[in-house]
């Protein structure tokens, strides 16, 4: 059944999906009727906190040893993320303790750190996605007569492919080890919904700021990689991926005890500081044929290569252009310098921060002098 509600933006009309939290709610209302009833239910629904009804048909169910279970793809709509299509997963079994009894099977993160929604050693399961699985699990039971004072039902959630999604998030970041998180105060997922992703930044910032004043930041995937790679998360200084959301970090920061700041990021993403572009994505500004063709010719570059410049597909591609030109180091000291005096700008002295840069092809490119005094500051306090 296509879940068919649509919000604006802009000029178009995205489609709206359903939370991790709507899902496992839905399942474990299905694998309750399967246990009291024997039968899986062609369809099942519910109201979301939003006041849109969700309703899916039931194609994924079965018995297991003394248990149902039924599983709901995730739908995410057109704000499409790393759980979009995955199954959610909830085993139902009969228990002798009143209630419903809710927990995380395989797939599910375990929350390892405080400051989260959930204590540490639970499962990361949401309140308001605990409340929806409660209440729709006591809707069925009342419906078959199955009295929870008396008895009680224990409810697992899993999430066959959480573990490999998971990786793909923070979650390891916050502390939320071996699967994703159930999620969704409202029930629904409203696309382009950036606040969120910033408020989870946001989280992990303070959980860093608590036992350090030091960090390093990056992009995402391929910085976090290289800082592996080379060791740096071997400072003993905590990372944090910020996603494009470089300027609303910068700010964040500045409100912590965090004094010290190394960023890291490839050439790509922090070409673009160097014209004060603090959110990276794409589709706010891109500029770095530009950026890289200035600096050339600040440098001295003929017109042809500013051309070819221009006309690049890549930083990468830049980056080879100005290597056989001769005027690769210079041109990247000259980017460098640039993004430092926008770091600072950025920063207004609420705190010490340098940049580090690189290229998948090309390795480091090069760093700021700031980055340079404190990673040697780093390196001297850990030898």
């Amino acid at each position: 059944m296509a879940f068919e509600h649509y919000r604006r933006s802009g000029t178009k009309m995205l489609r709206c999906g359903y939370t991790t939290g709507t899902c496992a709610a839905l399942a474990a209302a299905a694998a309750t009727n399967m246990l009291l009833e024997g039968v899986a239910p062609e369809s099942v629904s519910l109201m979301t906190a939003k006041g849109i009804p969700v309703e899916v048909e039931i194609e994924h169910f079965g018995f297991e040893g003394d248990a149902t279970w039924t599983a709901v793809p995730k739908d995410a709509g057109d704000d499409a993320d790393v759980t979009d299509g995955i199954l959610i997963r909830a085993d139902v079994s009969r228990s002798t303790k009143p209630g419903v009894h809710i927990d995380g099977g395989k797939g599910v993160g375990r929350v390892t750190k405080p400051g989260l929604d959930q204590p540490v050693g639970n499962a990361a399961i949401n309140s308001g996605p605990r409340k929806m699985i409660s209440d729709e699990v006591a809707r069925v039971c009342q419906t078959s007569d199955y009295n929870l004072q008396t008895a009680g039902l224990n409810v697992i959630i899993s999430v066959p492919e959480g573990e490999a999604a998971a990786s793909k998030t923070f979650n390891p970041n916050l502390g939320i080890e071996g699967g994703i998180s159930i999620l969704g105060t409202t029930g629904i997922v409203e696309p382009m919904s950036e606040q969120a992703l910033v408020d989870t930044i946001e989280v992990e910032l303070k959980q860093i700021a608590l036992a350090s004043e030091e960090v390093i930041i990056t992009p995402g995937n391929y910085g976090s990689s290289y800082v592996q790679e080379h060791d740096l998360d071997g400072l003993n200084v905590p990372v944090l991926k910020f996603s494009n959301f470089l300027g609303e970090t910068l700010d964040m920061i500045a409100g912590t005890p965090i004094h010290t700041v190394l960023l890291v990021a490839h050439v790509g993403k922090l070409s673009k500081v160097a014209a004060g572009i603090m959110n990276t994505h794409s589709k706010y500004a891109d500029g770095r044929n530009e950026i890289f063709c200035a600096h050339a010719a600040i440098c001295g570059a003929e017109q042809r290569l500013c051309k070819s410049l221009m006309d690049a597909a890549t930083t990468d591609a830049c980056i080879e252009l100005l290597d056989r030109a001769g005027l690769k180091d210079q041109v990247i000291n000259s980017i460098l310098q640039a993004v430092q005096k926008k770091l600072d700008h950025r920063a207004s002295g609420a705190y010490r921060i340098g940049a580090l840069m690189f290229s998948n092809v090309y390795g480091m490119l090069g760093m700021t002098e700031t980055a340079n005094e404190i990673l040697q500051e780093w390196e001297d306090k850990n030898k």
